[in-house]
């Protein structure tokens, strides 16, 4: 069993329909058919929803996609149209809410990596293949790969995992054509991420896109290249074969699965509240991540 520990009730706004709330995301659409996506300060770990939420989460998520989309536009377009508040939303909607196209969604996660850690690790080292991508002996926790690959998962609902497939499972699914286009531009974004992240003295790990079609027109949706959707490294700390350093939630899973928190993730009971020190060193590793990214002081 897991999910939301406590799912939260979403907010009625005069014009728009609520259609969904995700794990971070609440959705709605506007009277003229357009898709809002408003991030909250929730966080997730191990499949669960916590109880406890991270100040100012939502608007880092927010801006630094903003900030990611600009610099790929000319690769990709995006799903963005406005960041305009729509009339009568809560004044805290403010800085965390994108107006955004309703796409034909494809329904893969387009992850692509350039370093081997987390399921890709799993299953390199039963098979030394990544969705079913051979690759060389030797690596460990954090190797640098010899090329980027493009590793997709299914979609999975709150509380469930997303499941790794190969790129023929994909074409199959969704059609060769279009499986192409997604490696063709998953794997366009994330060199030029990586390459900017590492000016700025961050490793890209590995990350994960959606996608999905206006017309014929493939376009990157949802959030890009934030701490939720990507692994991010300090390039100074990075050091193969250990567990890294990272600009994300680290903080809060090493604490569940702790004896502080005294939670059994093997349970079905869900997790406990976050203590202070752990919010408030996790938001900073947002914060971090995303002035280092940015070059700009978080207000």
């Amino acid at each position: 069993m897991s999910g939301f520990v406590d799912k939260p009730e979403p907010i009625q706004v005069p014009g728009l329909v609520h259609l969904h709330t995700g794990k971070v995301r609440e959705l709605y659409q506007n009277e003229a058919g357009d898709l809002v996506m408003v991030a909250s300060d929730r966080i997730s770990a191990y499949d669960w929803v916590l109880p406890t939420e991270i100040p100012d989460k939502g608007r880092v998520l927010t801006q630094l996609s903003l900030w990611w989309f600009d610099q790929l536009a000319d690769l990709v377009p995006s799903h963005v149209l406005s960041t305009e508040l729509p009339e009568g939303a809560p004044a805290d909607w403010a800085g965390r809410t994108l107006v955004c196209k309703s796409l034909q969604m494809v329904p893969v996660e387009c992850v692509a990596r350039g370093y081997l850690t987390g399921s890709g690790l799993a299953e390199y080292r039963q098979t030394r293949t990544v969705c079913g991508l051979a690759l060389p002996e030797g690596l460990v926790d954090g190797s640098e790969l010899p090329a980027p690959i493009f590793t997709p998962a299914t979609k999975a609902e709150v509380g469930e995992h997303d499941e790794n497939v190969s790129y023929e499972e994909v074409a199959r699914q969704v059609g060769a054509e279009t499986a192409a286009q997604l490696r063709q531009a998953t794997l366009a974004v994330y060199g030029r991420a990586r390459d900017i992240a590492r000016d700025r003295g961050i490793i890209l790990a590995d990350t994960k896109f959606e996608f999905g079609f206006e017309g014929d027109e493939l376009v990157l949706a949802d959030e890009v290249l934030t701490p939720d959707s990507s692994r991010f490294w300090p390039a100074d700390q990075w050091q193969p074969g250990r567990a890294q350093p990272s600009y994300d939630k680290q903080y809060v899973r090493d604490w569940l699965t702790s004896a502080e928190s005294g939670w059994d993730r093997a349970s079905e009971q869900p997790p406990p509240a976050l203590p202070e020190q752990v919010v408030a060193s996790t938001r900073a590793k947002y914060v971090e991540a995303y002035e280092r990214l940015t070059g700009t002081s978080w207000s």
